[in-house]
């Protein structure tokens, strides 16, 4: 489950916008979509408390994770 639902995490580097991707969501990005911290590690959801950033990217990823599971999707 780690290689589909990976976030996207960015930083400057000398200038240079990195992208690579994260250890996990965001607070804010749970609180987005709904999800406290506690659901989240529930559902298998990795979880940075250190970031505290708001990627639309990544509440995209988490919406769709969300269907996939309630929606009983495979």
């Amino acid at each position: 489950m780690r290689g589909e639902l990976s976030p996207v995490v960015r930083r400057k580097h000398r200038g240079l916008v990195i992208t690579r991707a994260g250890r996990g969501f965001s607070r804010r990005e749970l609180e987005e979509v709904g999800l406290s911290v506690r659901e989240a590690r529930r559902l298998g959801i990795y979880v940075d408390v250190r970031r505290s950033s708001l990627r639309d990217e990544n509440v995209k990823i988490l919406r769709e994770f969300l269907k996939m599971v309630k929606g009983g999707q495979p």
